[in-house]
């Protein structure tokens, strides 16, 4: 095969990729820097609880935790393998036994090609409602095995500029005036805190770390705030001691007054628990300023890049989060960040355990490599 031939090949697999297409029956992809022409082969799927340990107790609004449970997943084809993760956090209401229920339900095998993503994952989508962490396991493990096939990174199949990557904040969850100063002065390495509000110690917090750092902060209130106007009056408060962004400050069933409040505050507002699927976002513009896409909600970086598409063509802003995660899903979130403009993807330095080496952060800010797929190596 001449080198013009494999060039077209390899240009033509990349392409028919970001646009969507499939490349079923006859896969072409490149491999160890060259390129393969393959019949169809079988897709296995394997899987494994692993429980995520943190280096401190993590409290929100209403909860606190010291380990997230996480389901691993491996997705292998023609001896490459694509790896992915269900994050856990009990407010989701998923499982390692319910994760594991509905991965046993799938089957790969009926396709012939890892490339017929929305074919496979619309058919992922409709085994059951909801499991979103479930799915995006398959989601994550899927794209990384065809960015690997391709021998591409995600950023660049989206065609996104990796110098482009925000910095990430760093948070700090809810806690005593001494163990909130200690995470802020952990967090001497990133340019932006995000603090856990949603209790009656909220001022008690701030005025905590603004004792030992003067970095600015995003909040995130996790529907902790009851009344539109105490929520206003604590944004007005929080602007003055340099908080940029705040997240979700009310329950999640009530956007009259979430729009009542976006409509007066001095900072962007945030979607967060009253966001989760593609379908919510043209719902909620007027509510908010912007939405925080979360892998684990909206079952994966396919709906997440569709939904950073019809946001911005909503001029609606755009954040990528996470929850506690392993390398594994930050890697995959973090592939869409140089097209957002917050970015809260600091889940994998929460935790003691991880099992995966992936992106990184350097003076603050998200640093992707050039691994193909997802970016990450299993350590």
């Amino acid at each position: 095969m001449t080198q013009t031939r494999r060039n077209f090949l390899k240009t033509a697999a990349v392409t028919a990729i970001g646009a969507g297409i499939t490349a079923s029956p006859l896969n072409v992809f490149a491999q160890n820097n060259r390129t393969v022409i393959s019949l169809s082969k079988k897709m296995k799927l394997t899987f494994k609880p692993y429980d995520l340990q943190l280096r401190h107790v993590f409290t929100l609004a209403n909860s606190s935790r010291k380990t997230t449970p996480v389901v691993l997943t491996e997705i292998e084809y023609d001896g490459i393998v694509g790896y992915g993760e269900a994050s856990l956090p009990p407010y989701l209401g998923e499982t390692q036994a319910s994760v594991i229920e509905f991965l046993k339900k799938i089957d790969l095998e009926q396709f012939p090609s890892p490339f017929d993503l929305e074919e496979i994952l619309t058919y992922i989508d409709k085994i059951a409602d909801n499991n979103t962490a479930a799915k995006a396991s398959i989601d994550i493990a899927l794209h990384d095995l065809v960015g690997k096939l391709m021998n591409q990174p995600w950023y660049k199949i989206w065609g996104l500029d990796k110098s482009k990557t925000p910095d990430t904040t760093f948070t700090i969850g809810i806690d005593t005036d001494e163990v909130v100063k200690q995470k802020t002065k952990e967090a001497a390495p990133y340019n932006i805190l995000k603090v856990k509000l949603g209790r009656d110690t909220d001022k008690q917090m701030i005025e905590a770390i603004r004792s030992v750092s003067d970095k600015p902060i995003a909040v995130d209130a996790n529907q902790g705030w009851k009344d539109k106007h105490y929520a206003l009056d604590m944004i007005y408060w929080l602007k003055e001691r340099g908080v940029k962004m705040i997240e979700q400050p009310l329950s999640k069933y009530n956007l009259d007054d979430a729009a009542w409040i976006t409509e007066r505050s001095p900072i962007p507002v945030f979607a967060d628990e009253s966001f989760q699927r593609l379908s919510d976002v043209l719902r909620l513009k007027g509510a908010f300023s912007g939405i925080n896409i979360k892998l684990m909600k909206c079952t994966g970086m396919r709906e997440a890049w569709k939904m950073m598409t019809v946001a911005r063509a909503a001029h609606m802003d755009v954040m990528i989060g996470c929850m506690t995660e392993t390398s594994c899903a930050i890697s995959a979130a973090t592939q869409l960040s140089p097209g957002v403009v917050w970015a809260d993807l600091d889940g994998n330095l929460l935790i003691s355990n991880d099992c995966y080496k992936g992106v990184t952060v350097v003076n603050g800010k998200m640093t992707l490599n050039d691994l193909p797929g997802i970016g990450i190596e299993k350590l």
